[in-house]
């Protein structure tokens, strides 16, 4: 008689730990998120109680920032429980990053650090959400081949 315990089989997310590099990218998505959601609440704050030039732009602004905040913030999660649609999202929300910094680096004053920064996030979170590794781990297949005839 043998002494065989039922395991139950491990879920999609489980299985081998998570490597480094997808918690370093969720951590990277939802920064980015953060300082977009922190930056619209800040927007709606001063075109509600402060004196912005256009009460309707700031709003606006500050709702579009809190909604576009969210895409990197669900990318994140999606990554921490490796999903594989979480990629995209994450991939989409750096490529729209480097322009912003580019336009932070030709500023003056303040804003290029800022750039410098956001540049800096951008290029690394690329690098990391393209490494073979994250698409591996991500459970996504690369391109099918079929041997030539």
């Amino acid at each position: 008689m043998s002494t065989q315990q039922n395991t139950p089989s491990p879920s999609p997310s489980a299985g081998p730990e998570k490597p480094g590099r997808i918690a370093a990218l969720a951590a990277l998505n939802a920064l980015e998120g953060a300082a977009l959601v922190v930056g619209g609440i800040y927007m709606l704050a001063v075109g509600l109680f402060g004196r912005p030039d256009s009460m309707q732009q700031a709003e606006m602004g500050g709702l579009t920032l809190v909604a576009l905040g969210l895409i990197p913030l669900f990318a994140a999660r999606g990554l921490l429980l490796r999903r594989s649609w979480s990629r995209g999202p994450a991939l989409i929300t750096q490529l729209m990053a480097l322009p912003v910094a580019w336009t932070l680096l030709r500023a003056q004053g303040a804003l290029i650090p800022l750039g410098i920064v956001l540049a800096a996030v951008a290029v690394t979170a690329l690098v990391l959400v393209l490494n073979p590794a994250t698409t591996k781990a991500l459970g996504i297949r690369g391109p099918r081949t079929t041997p030539d005839a």
